[in-house]
C-alpha cells in the first residue's frame, strides 16, 4: 500500500487531471520523489532545487502542515494522505 497523494488544481495538468495518485515513500521527500518519477517536472513546482519545499507550497501529511514536524523527512506511512496546497495570494 502506498501514500495518497491529493493534487491541487494548479498542479493536475501534470498528473493527466487526476486529483490524487499513491506513492511509496517512507518519508515527504521520497514520496514527492516518486511522484515526479510518475510525473515527471511536478516536483520542480513544489521543492526548491536542494530538496527543501518550496516557501509558498505548504505540504501535509494526515492534516498535519510538515513544516511544524520534520519538513521533507517526516515519515510516511502506508494509508497516510499527503496534501500539496499551493499559497493563495491576492485580492483587496
Amino acid at each position: 500500500m502506498a501514500a495518497k497523494v491529493i493534487i491541487p488544481a494548479q498542479l493536475r495538468q501534470y498528473t493527466n487531471e487526476q486529483t490524487q495518485v499513491d506513492v511509496e515513500g517512507q518519508t515527504v521527500a521520497d514520496v514527492l520523489k516518486g511522484l515526479d518519477e510518475q510525473f515527471p517536472g511536478i516536483q520542480e513546482r513544489i521543492c526548491e532545487p536542494d530538496g527543501r519545499i518550496r516557501r509558498f507550497v505548504n505540504v501535509f501529511v494526515n492534516g498535519e502542515d510538515v513544516r511544524a514536524l520534520d519538513g521533507p523527512n517526516t515519515p510516511v506511512n502506508d494509508g497516510d494522505e499527503v496534501g500539496i496546497i499551493p499559497a493563495v495570494a491576492g485580492g483587496k
